[in-house]
């Protein structure tokens, strides 16, 4: 009969109970017990040569292997290691070959494992995982509600030069806020190029970028520096999905037209092309129909927002029931008289924590979600893959 729930070494026992009792022939104990003649046998055979003790399971590794390394060669690579503890499987078996030329010397991945076996390998640390917000919201219902910023791809102008234009929209009026050559992909001029459109324009409700610097970093919540100024100046910072530019399509759209109108061929220089680009710009505002409108230019469309850019930065405020830290010179708050890491992008700011659960504390920085604090761990995770506004 098959097993009932009772383990291996019990079945075995009462096997070898009933085989002593005489009752049952070897046929019917095989039956009863749902085993081979020659497994019942073997039973049999370790119980009358070592009593009890043998019917437990043996190992099944063979006691010797033909392709084990001698310890010879393993004593040979474990001191050439220890001389040379940041030398690899790779240069490890050149220097045995020169030196001791008798060691038949194993492959490459066979010292690799030598070393582990014997504890000289140090596991490398691994990064904090970074989450990613996830998918943007779609939804822009008027002017201001989301603009996008990007950097369209570098060039050079006559003079050998590089050219990075950064270009912002507004994505409902599709007006083209602003177009800027610049020599490079550098926070200060992209900070200095988006004050100036700012207090021109006013400020948006969110602001969609790429996951490229200077716009998002690998940090905790791809927060940048940029992304908190925009945070203090009371702006959610919104980032595409890695690899989907089709999430910021109309922004895209607009690149492909400035290329082919601006960029063939560039300016002389960067004076000459930024001279192109003005005149190109006031061109898709004033003159160019839109289909999205019907047949009217974004300048019909578009309105600056009524939120002004404010003199100072905003400090985040946070409500009574969460708990506030401050992030110390180090990137890290001290919670329990423990230390944990948040971000050396928010030193010297204040984060938010709210619990949500036994143990569990949702970060934020403003209302811009950074992840969650587990207790146990001491440590601030990507809780969901997906941040989220606070309410």
């Amino acid at each position: 009969m098959p097993w009932k729930e009772t383990s291996t070494m019990d079945a075995k026992v009462a096997f070898i109970l009933d085989w002593n009792s005489q009752k049952y022939q070897m046929t019917e104990l095989c039956a009863r017990y749902g085993v081979s003649r020659k497994t019942a046998y073997k039973w049999v055979n370790r119980y009358l040569e070592h009593g009890p003790d043998g019917l437990w399971e043996r190992s099944h590794a063979p006691q010797r292997s033909a392709n084990r390394t001698p310890d010879e060669v393993e004593q040979a690579i474990v001191q050439c290691r220890l001389r040379h503890p940041s030398w690899g499987p790779k240069k490890l078996l050149w220097t045995l070959q020169r030196r001791q030329p008798q060691l038949e010397l194993p492959s490459r991945t066979t010292v690799a494992e030598i070393l582990k076996r014997n504890d000289l390998v140090l596991a490398k640390k691994r990064p904090r995982p970074v989450g990613h917000p996830g998918r943007p919201s779609m939804a822009v219902t008027k002017p201001n509600d989301c603009w996008s910023m990007d950097f369209k791809g570098q060039f050079r102008t006559g003079d050998g030069v590089y050219c990075y234009p950064l270009t912002v929209t507004d994505n409902h009026s599709r007006y083209l806020l602003a177009c800027q050559g610049l020599p490079g992909t550098l926070l200060e001029p992209t900070q200095a190029m988006l004050t100036k459109v700012f207090k021109e324009y006013g400020l948006p409700s969110r602001l969609r970028s790429d996951n490229g610097v200077p716009f998002a970093a690998y940090t905790l919540g791809r927060l940048s520096r940029l992304s908190v100024w925009l945070l203090k100046l009371g702006v959610m910072p919104e980032l595409i999905e890695p690899g989907k530019p089709q999430q910021n399509g109309r922004h895209e759209r607009m690149h492909r037209t400035l290329k082919d109108e601006t960029l063939k061929p560039p300016g002389a220089n960067a004076r000459v092309q930024q001279r192109k680009f003005n005149v190109w710009r006031r061109e898709f505002n004033e003159d160019r129909p839109h289909e999205a409108h019907d047949g009217l230019t974004p300048h019909d469309v578009h309105v600056s927002s009524s939120r002004r850019m404010p003199s100072k930065l905003l400090t985040p405020e946070y409500p009574d029931r969460f708990e506030v830290r401050y992030v110390s010179a180090n990137g890290g708050m001290r919670w329990y008289k423990k230390w944990v890491n948040v971000s050396s992008v928010l030193i010297g700011e204040y984060v938010g924590l709210e619990e949500v659960d036994d143990g569990q504390w949702d970060v934020y920085f403003a209302n811009y979600r950074l992840g969650r604090l587990n207790e146990r761990f001491m440590r601030i995770e990507d809780a969901f893959g997906k941040m989220k506004r606070r309410v």
